[in-house]
C-alpha cells in the first residue's frame, strides 16, 4: 500500500490522466445512450474531451484549466448544451485552484464561478415539475453547496500546507541559529583556553628561561646558586604542568579522571606566592594589599591572578636589566583594584595597541578580554616617568 501511495505522489499527472479517461468514458457513454435526446452529440463529445483535459492537466496548469472551464461553461450556456457528467470537472478545478498556492485572482474566480454555476444553470434550464419559486431557490442552493464545499476544502488544504511550510522554515532557521550559537560557544571556549595557555606558558617558561640563563652563568663560579636555580626551574615546570593538565582536562570531557588529578584555579591568595616566585627569578617586586580582603567570585579571582601574572611576565620580557616592579591590590566597597607598575624601559607602543601590526601583544589583549568578561575596566600603557603601568578595576560582589 505504501508503494502505491509513493507512486501516486511521484506521478500526479499520470493519476489525473487516469481519472480524466474515466470521466471521458462515462461522458461518451452518456452521450451514446441519450443520443436521440441530445440532438448534437458532436458538440457534447468535444466538450467532454475538453473537460477531461481539464482534469488531466489540473495540477500542471491550474489557472489555464480554470479559464478553459469558464469558457466551456459559457459555451454550454450559449449553445444550449445541458449539464451532463463531464461538468463534474468544474468541481475538480474549483478544488484544485483553491488548494493551489497561486495568484489569488484565480481562487476568487473559482469561488465566484462555482457559486454562480448552479444559478445560471437553473435560469438557462429550469427543472421540470418545479413551479414554486421557493422550491427553485431551495434546489439551486442544494446544487451550489458542492461547489462551496470544494472551494472551502481546497483553501483549507492550501492554508494547512502553508502553515506546515512555515513551521519547517522556522525549524530550519532555529537549527541554523543553534548551530551558529554552538560555533560561537566553541570559539569562545577556544579563546578562553588559549588565554589560559598563554598565561601559563608565557609566565612559567619565562621564569624557567631566566633561571636557566642564570644557572649557566654561575655554574662554575657558584654551583650552589646554580643548584637553586635548577630547583626553581623544576618547581616552575611542575606548576606549569599542573595547570596545563587542568586546562587539557577541560577538553577531555566524558573521560574518567581520578580525584585530585587537577589543581584548583588560581585565586587572589596565590598572588603572593606568584610574587615570591618572580622574586626568586631575580625580579625585585614590592607587594602590598590595601583594604579588607573578602571572598570574591571565582571569575574575579582568576582574572586578578592572571592580570598580575601577565603584567610581571611582560616586565621581565620588556623591562630591561635592573628593573623593579610593584603590585598593589586594593579592596574597595564595590570592587577590587589592581595596579602593577615597573620602572623599566616599558613595552613598545605597538605592543599595547590592538596587538600590534606584527601580531604581538596578545597578553594585553587577553587581559582586556578577561576584564571585559567580568564587567571591569583596564588601562595599560607607559608611565609618564618611564616604565609601564597596568591598572584594572574589577566589580566585586560578596560570595555567599
Amino acid at each position: 500500500m505504501q508503494r502505491l501511495y509513493d507512486f501516486i505522489r511521484r506521478h500526479p499527472t499520470g493519476v489525473d490522466t487516469f481519472w480524466a479517461v474515466v470521466l471521458l468514458g462515462f461522458s461518451l457513454l452518456w452521450v451514446g445512450t441519450t443520443y436521440p435526446a441530445v440532438g448534437n452529440p458532436l458538440a457534447f463529445g468535444v466538450v467532454a474531451v475538453l473537460f477531461s483535459l481539464v482534469v488531466a492537466l489540473r495540477r500542471r496548469a491550474p489557472e489555464k484549466m480554470l479559464l478553459l472551464t469558464v469558457a466551456l461553461g459559457l459555451v454550454q450556456l450559449v449553445f444550449g448544451l445541458e449539464p451532463f457528467i463531464a461538468d463534474f470537472a468544474m468541481l475538480v478545478i474549483v478544488f484544485t485552484v483553491a488548494a493551489h498556492d497561486g495568484p489569488r485572482w484565480a481562487s476568487r474566480l473559482a469561488l465566484v464561478g462555482g457559486l454562480s454555476a448552479s444559478t445560471l444553470s437553473q435560469l438557462r434550464w429550469p427543472m421540470d415539475g418545479i413551479d414554486s419559486v421557493a422550491a427553485t431557490i431551495f434546489f439551486t442552493v442544494i446544487m451550489t453547496v458542492p461547489f462551496a464545499l470544494a472551494w472551502v476544502l481546497g483553501d483549507s488544504l492550501r492554508t494547512r500546507r502553508a502553515y506546515f511550510a512555515q513551521l519547517e522554515e522556522r525549524a530550519s532557521r532555529l537549527e541554523q541559529e543553534r548551530e551558529a550559537q554552538a560555533k560561537v560557544a566553541v570559539a569562545a571556549e577556544r579563546a578562553r583556553i588559549a588565554r589560559e595557555l598563554h598565561d601559563v606558558v608565557a609566565h612559567n617558561v619565562s621564569v624557567m628561561v631566566v633561571q636557566a640563563d642564570g644557572a649557566a652563568y654561575v655554574m662554575d663560579s657558584s654551583p650552589e646558586t646554580a643548584k637553586q636555580a635548577l630547583e626553581t626551574i623544576s618547581t616552575t615546570g611542575r606548576q606549569a604542568l599542573a595547570e596545563m593538565r587542568r586546562l587539557l582536562g577541560i577538553l577531555r570531557t566524558g573521560e574518567h579522571q581520578e580525584a585530585g588529578e587537577y589543581v584548583p584555579q588560581p585565586d587572589v591568595q596565590q598572588i603572593e606566592d606568584l610574587v615570591e616566585q618572580v622574586r626568586g627569578a631575580g625580579l625585585t617586586v614590592d607587594f602590598a594589599i590595601e583594604g579588607s580582603p573578602r571572598p570574591l567570585p571565582s571569575g574575579v579571582e582568576l582574572t586578578a591572578y592572571r592580570i598580575v601574572q601577565e603584567a610581571l611576565t611582560n616586565t621581565r620580557k620588556h623591562g630591561g636589566p635592573d628593573v623593579g616592579a610593584s603590585v598593589r591590590l586594593v579592596y574597595f566597597d564595590d570592587g577590587l583594584g589592581l595596579l602593577v607598575e615597573d620602572d623599566g624601559r616599558g613595552a613598545p607602543q605597538e605592543m599595547y595597541e590592538d596587538g600590534g601590526a606584527d601580531g604581538r601583544g596578545h597578553g594585553l589583549i587577553g587581559m582586556r578580554e578577561r576584564v571585559g568578561m567580568v564587567g571591569g575596566t583596564l588601562d595599560a600603557g607607559p608611565r609618564p616617568g618611564g616604565g609601564f603601568r597596568i591598572s584594572a578595576l574589577l566589580p566585586l560582589k560578596p560570595a555567599h
